[in-house]
């Protein structure tokens, strides 16, 4: 690692608040995770970046890759600046063994995990305003006798967050889910009554209070075809969807629904909508990334922190082929950003 006692630039005109410090996670250090920061790294930003990584992994695939790469170690009493280009702040987390890219390796999945704890524990504390996270093998992870269905949960575990959200977003189209990493027969069972309200409600405010949207609308999508045509088709929207979603009008939430699917994401059906809430992932997240794979953005909502990430997985046969698109991790970037502007908004408005 070079230049560790550098300083990353100026600090910004306009003051070290102004300044958005980051935690850009590196994901699997196999999948195209390493090359996507080494990508970031390219371009000046408007952030402060620093990467969870392994240094020696970063470095090893820059040369790969023919990119140039400054590390910096990260010093958090350091006065905040944004990140120069071909330039990386680095809280070092090491490998266990040896990276080949695109060979998973389960050896590995102590430190995959252990990014993500470095990052978490820095919002959690307030040395960093969000987590922009790499992608991660959810299989290899599994394969080394670990429990983990994907960041949403297991971040939310970590953060002692009772119902985390997950909300996929492109332009044009935001898509929540009521449940998330489930085998498809488990999924009835899944939505229950206090799910669907708990779920609502954390969409419906953190679309308030993250997105600036004062009065959303959501869309809620049926679990059964054509939502369950008055029960011929399944008994879910009757007994549970329905009743839920009128009771929270009640409240004087927005809410159309239940929506068949089929026809749910139409144009029409989309008219004036901030969000389509579905029941399940494979219910709306091929629409969504059909309409924006490769800028489309993953928030999870129901955190005390802000996280964002890229809509893709680790693409094996991408890393260290210099092909991979850095085109979600900008965006999920960009995203953090901005919601971390409006969180230092909100703390430094005084309530009433």
């Amino acid at each position: 690692m070079s230049n560790t006692g550098s300083t990353a630039s100026a600090p910004d005109p306009r003051g070290a608040h102004a300044v958005p410090r980051l935690a850009l996670t590196a994901g699997d250090p196999a999948g195209i995770g390493p090359d996507l920061l080494i990508a970031m790294a390219r371009q000046h930003g408007h952030a402060q970046r620093v990467a969870i990584a392994d240094p020696d992994v970063l470095e090893a695939r820059a040369r790969e890759l023919g990119e140039p790469l400054r590390l910096i170690h990260f010093d958090p009493e350091r006065p905040r600046a944004i990140t120069p280009a071909h330039t990386l702040e680095i809280l070092p987390v090491p490998v266990a063994t040896p990276v080949v890219a695109g060979t998973l390796d389960p050896a590995n999945a102590e430190h995959v995990l252990a990014l993500l704890a470095t990052a978490a524990a820095g919002c959690l504390d307030g040395t960093f305003e969000a987590m922009v996270t790499g992608p991660v093998h959810k299989g290899v992870i599994n394969r080394a006798g670990i429990a983990f269905s994907g960041h949403t949960e297991w971040l939310a575990e970590r953060a002692g967050a009772p119902m985390p959200v997950m909300l996929l977003a492109t332009e044009g189209l935001r898509v929540a889910l009521v449940t998330t990493h489930l085998p498809l027969r488990a999924v009835p069972d899944a939505i229950s009554a206090d799910r669907l309200e708990a779920v609502t409600r954390v969409l419906h405010h953190d679309l308030q209070r993250d997105f600036g949207i004062a009065d959303p609308v959501i869309a809620v999508c049926g679990l059964n075809p054509h939502a369950g045509e008055d029960g011929v088709l399944g008994r879910e929207e009757i007994e549970i969807i329905t009743p839920t979603l009128d009771r929270l009008r009640e409240a004087g939430m927005r809410l159309r629904g239940p929506l068949p699917a089929d026809t749910a994401f139409t144009p029409r059906a989309l008219h004036g909508v901030d969000a389509v809430l579905a029941m399940y992932h494979d219910q709306g997240l091929p629409v969504l990334k059909h309409a924006g794979f490769g800028s489309a953005i993953n928030v999870t909502l129901g955190l005390p922190f802000i996280r964002t990430s890229v809509d893709h997985g680790t693409a094996l046969d991408l890393a260290g082929t210099g092909r991979a698109e850095v085109g979600s991790f900008q965006a999920a970037e960009r995203l953090a950003e901005t919601l971390a502007a409006r969180a230092a908004a909100r703390r430094s408005t005084p309530r009433a």
